[in-house]
């Protein structure tokens, strides 16, 4: 069975292809149009691997995805490709429409066609990776999101995100074809982009710089170590039952001003200078439109596939200090 990953060679894609490529031999096809946010040494362990095949494409360009398609006849389609910085998505939105909306629409149409046309499509699964942004936010006391919640999207790129959720739930209805939309809360772990919280803020303390927090840092993540995020994908394409939208968190609510002081804390510790770097955090004016509070209710993939969590946030959270410090400081 050949998988087809879209976006492979960014944050979540390459941990995807790392975690799938353990205990699976078939061959894995990686399109990326290697954007900022992706780096092709994700992928160092794999990329000589002669059941790995990688193609530097973007997914709004159609008939070449056709022929990758027609070459390689993947059963399983997974799409990370996504625009994903909020900050960016407000300076401005276009490439967040065109990837996300009109790159998911283009993905969309190119398997409707292979689906119909093959004779053997009885194991065929494509999977859109969403967030739970498409939900909006919640407040303090808001239960959390379920699959059942609406789509409240608060900024140009949950929303573009939400538009292409939409798109894959329209074509489930209107061509009844096995599609399926994961939304998941707030990843973090190796191979994510500095332009994040958690890298961003060992970023700045390794080189001595501010780290901004937006408002007063009260704002509340739901965290997910990136592998079971991954892990929990691979149930899903493994599942015989015909579900169409799965909601994976972590179970793990905390304030963003509360992490950015533990990784000092334990930043503290791990270079051995006994600095106070919590005196690096700078308040910056808020985000526009920052949404309050995410939180996933993941009842349903832990009733329906047994899938939980493994890495406790402590665990997770110090190979991830561990990863970007030997990283950062080999430069």
């Amino acid at each position: 069975m050949s998988i087809l990953v879209f976006g492979g060679s960014g944050f979540i894609g390459s941990r995807f292809i790392k975690c799938w490529s353990k205990n699976n031999s078939e061959e894995i096809v990686n399109i990326d149009k290697l954007s900022y946010a992706s780096d092709p040494s994700n992928l160092d362990f794999i990329t000589n691997n002669s059941n790995y095949t990688f193609y530097h494409e973007d997914i709004n360009n159609k008939d070449t995805i056709r022929d990758i398609i027609s070459k390689h006849k993947p059963k399983i389609f997974i799409n990370f490709a996504a625009e994903t910085h909020v900050d960016n998505s407000i300076l401005s939105s276009y490439e967040f429409i065109r990837t996300n909306v009109l790159g998911v629409q283009v993905l969309l149409d190119i398997f409707r066609e292979y689906y119909l046309n093959s004779s053997e499509n009885t194991d065929f699964k494509f999977i859109q990776v969403s967030t739970d942004e498409v939900y909006g936010d919640l407040s303090i006391n808001e239960s959390p999101f379920t699959e059942e919640s609406k789509y409240t999207p608060k900024n140009p790129y949950s929303a573009s995100k939400a538009a292409g959720d939409h798109l894959v739930f329209s074509y489930i209805n209107t061509y009844n074809l096995p599609l399926i939309v994961t939304n998941c809360s707030n990843n973090y772990g190796p191979n994510q982009h500095k332009e994040k919280l958690i890298p961003k803020t060992i970023y700045s303390v390794i080189n001595n710089i501010p780290i901004p927090i937006y408002g007063n840092g009260s704002n509340i993540r739901d965290w997910i170590y990136v592998d079971d995020h991954c892990e929990a994908l691979i149930k899903i394409i493994n599942t015989s039952f015909n579900y169409t939208h799965f909601n994976i968190g972590g179970n793990c609510e905390l304030e963003n001003i509360y992490l950015v002081k533990k990784i000092c804390t334990i930043l503290s510790d791990r270079l051995s200078n006994n600095t106070k770097h919590e005196k690096l955090i700078e308040f910056v004016d808020d985000r526009p439109g920052h949404d309050y509070r995410y939180a996933i209710d993941n009842s349903f993939i832990l009733k329906n596939l047994n899938w939980k969590p493994s890495k406790s946030f402590e665990e997770g959270l110090s190979y991830t200090i561990d990863f970007y410090l030997n990283k950062y400081l080999q430069k």
